[in-house]
Order: C-alpha cells, then structure tokens, then sequence
C-alpha cells in the first residue's frame, strides 16, 4: 500500500513538473514571436505559426502581433499574420486595433487589407473614434477616400468628443489642401454637414470662425 501511494505521490510530482515546464515554454514562445515580429523576420514567423504558434498572441499591454506589425507598417508581417488567421479588430489595452490603427494613420493599404479580411464598423478607440475620424483629422487623404466609399462605413459617426469625421477635419485641421480635399469627399460621400458638436457649432461655423475660405465655400455650395 506505502509502495503504491509513493508511485502514485511520484506521479502526481512529475505531471506538475512537465506542467510547469510547459508552462515556462509558452511564455518564452510568446516572447520569442513577439520579438520576431517586431524585429519583422517574416519567414521565422510563419515558421512559428507553422509548429503551433498562437497568431492573436498579445504582448504584456495586449498589443496583438497584428497591431504590433501595423505600428511599424509592416506590411509582408500583417499579410501572413492575416493569412494565419489574425484578428484585425482584436483591441489592446488602450483600445487600439490593427484596422483603428491603420486608419490613424493613413496606412491605406493595410486598411484595404483589414477590410477584406473582416474589420468591422463598432470597434471604436478610446474617444470612442472610428478609424476615419483621425484619418480626416491628420490629411490622410487616400484612407479617408476609401473608407468613404466603403459599404455601410459610418461616416457620420460621433466620437466621445462630439465630433465627427467632417468636424474634427475642420476643427483639428489646418484648413490646407488636404484638409479641403477630405471635406469635399465627405461631401460628395453623402456626409451629413448639419450635424453641430456638443456646442451646437456646426462645420461650417467652425471654418468660418477659423478662416478657412476653401472649405467654407465647399460647405456653403
């Protein structure tokens, strides 16, 4: 009976033992395909995937390897992490995603991306922004094309702030060429030019107060 518990207490010891290693060996896994992305070594990564590394691994402030290669434009990265499976609207800590994030910052091709591989319209980030609002407010003129005539895209969504793609160009913008251009695509893409921010100041206001003759007179046509 002694001889039989100690087998059994001995075997209990060694499963915890393996368990614990295991355990150690998926933290340096992770470890390792983080460091793989942010080092961009396309070919050790799809390696990784290959022998059962995990693609929507997160890193300690939840930055999925997808955002982790769209923060550093990467594109070869995001298209075999997508091909793999790879969550483009999986969120970190802060609220970022890879398709928020590209859209932020102009990264049209990864947005094309990110759109046919599922990203969807109701993942916001923490101003409760869409991807175009910050696209708009920074002049990236070929992402905010996109995403305007992109299907169903909510372009007059309202962030926390209470502004929408067409206010934050307008209040955030510079009232440049770029700016100008993005407001006559939000225009010809059926925007909704009335809507006013938590003021009851519309975009059309704004530009005015802001002098801001070009876009005053693309609102005012």
């Amino acid at each position: 009976m002694k001889i039989l518990v100690f087998i059994l207490s001995m075997g209990i010891a060694s499963c915890q033992g393996q368990s614990k290693t295991t355990g150690k060996e998926k933290t340096m896994q992770k470890q390792e395909i983080i460091q793989l992305v942010q080092d961009n070594k396309v070919t050790e990564v799809d390696k990784a995937l290959k022998n059962g590394a995990d693609v929507n691994t997160q890193d300690a402030n939840g930055r999925s390897l997808l955002l982790l290669a769209t923060v550093n434009n990467q594109e070869e990265m995001a298209k075999l992490l997508v091909d793999n499976g790879a969550d483009v609207n999986k969120q970190a800590q802060n609220k970022e995603s890879p398709f928020l994030s590209a859209g932020a910052n102009g990264q049209t091709a990864l947005v094309q991306l990110y759109l046919e591989n599922g990203a969807r319209f109701d993942v916001f980030n923490r101003y409760y922004g869409s991807a175009l609002i910050p696209a708009c407010e920074r002049g990236h003129v070929e992402t905010a094309k996109l995403l305007i005539n992109t299907k169903d895209y909510p372009i007059d969504h309202v962030n926390r702030l209470g502004w929408t793609a067409l206010l934050e160009a307008v209040i955030l913008g510079d009232g440049g060429k770029k700016h100008q251009e993005i407001v006559r695509l939000l225009k010809e893409g059926g925007a909704d030019l009335t809507i006013p921010d938590k003021n009851g100041v519309t975009a059309l206001e704004h530009a005015r107060k802001r002098g801001f003759d070009k876009i005053v007179d693309l609102l005012s046509e």
